[in-house]
C-alpha cells in the first residue's frame, strides 16, 4: 500500500501542531481528521478505501478552502484551512488521485 508524499505528511503535521496552539473554540477538525492527520504524519500505509475517503472529503471541502484563502485566512483563523491540512491539503491532491487510479488498475 502506499504512504504519502512527504510535502502531505509535513501539512498533516503543522496542521496538528498548529491546532495544539489554538483555543479549544478554534480547533477545527473532526476525530475523523484527526485519525487522518496522525496516520499522514506518521508515514502510515493508505489502503484504497482511505485514499477514496481523502478524495472524497477534498472534493467536498475544497469550494470553501479557496473561498477561505482568498479571503487571507490561514490555519489559524479558517478552520476549513486548518480542517483541510489534517488531510493532508494541498500536496495531497494529486498524489492522491494518482494512487486511486493505480490501485482501481491493478498496478
Amino acid at each position: 500500500m502506499p504512504v504519502a508524499p512527504s510535502s502531505a505528511k509535513q501539512v498533516a503535521k503543522k496542521a496538528l501542531a498548529v491546532r495544539k496552539t489554538l483555543p479549544m473554540s478554534k480547533r477545527a477538525g473532526t476525530a475523523v481528521g484527526l485519525a487522518r492527520a496522525n496516520q499522514l504524519a506518521k508515514g502510515d500505509n493508505m489502503t484504497l478505501s482511505t485514499l477514496k475517503r481523502i478524495s472524497s472529503f477534498i472534493a467536498r471541502h475544497e469550494p470553501n478552502y479557496k473561498r477561505a484563502r482568498s479571503q487571507g485566512k490561514t490555519m489559524k483563523d479558517g478552520g476549513v484551512i486548518l480542517a483541510m491540512a489534517l488531510w493532508g491539503y494541498p500536496g495531497i491532491k494529486s498524489w492522491v488521485n494518482q494512487q486511486i487510479n493505480k490501485l482501481d488498475k491493478g498496478e
